[in-house]
């Protein structure tokens, strides 16, 4: 009876592990927010996203000119309707503010990976939309 319990219980661990999105674990720190003086109602926005071994992010839009720059690893960037591709330091990606950005991963289950993302948007919005 004890190692019945004992299995069921590290099921269940395992069903909680598993269920975790990686995407929450990511981490961004926004380096600039600067008004664009001859754009109207448009500003960039520039920060860093670091991804942890097998870290992704959910799909989602940016609406807004996105570039992305790889720093450090690798990662695999797609926007729906197009094939994926795997970027490594130095190596660049862009989205439209049409885009819908499908894949957006590290590479490696082993290592960290690091980009530096600008954006032009408008002031104020969201740099992130969710999709469903």
């Amino acid at each position: 009876m004890v190692r019945a319990v004992t299995l069921f219980a590290v099921l269940c661990v395992m069903v909680l592990l598993r269920g975790t999105p990686a995407h929450t674990q990511s981490k961004s720190n926004t380096l600039l927010t600067q008004e664009l003086a001859n754009l109207e109602n448009k500003e960039v926005l520039m920060l860093t996203v670091e991804y942890g071994p097998g870290q992704s992010s959910a799909p989602h839009r940016h609406n807004a000119h996105t570039f992305v720059y790889v720093l450090e690893g690798a990662v695999v960037m797609g926007v729906q309707g197009k094939d994926p591709v795997k970027l490594e330091a130095g190596q660049t990606f862009y989205e439209s503010p049409d885009d819908v950005h499908a894949v957006a991963r590290n590479a490696s289950d082993t290592r960290s990976a690091k980009i530096l993302v600008t954006m032009i948007k408008e002031k104020g919005a969201p740099a992130t939309v969710p999709v469903k």
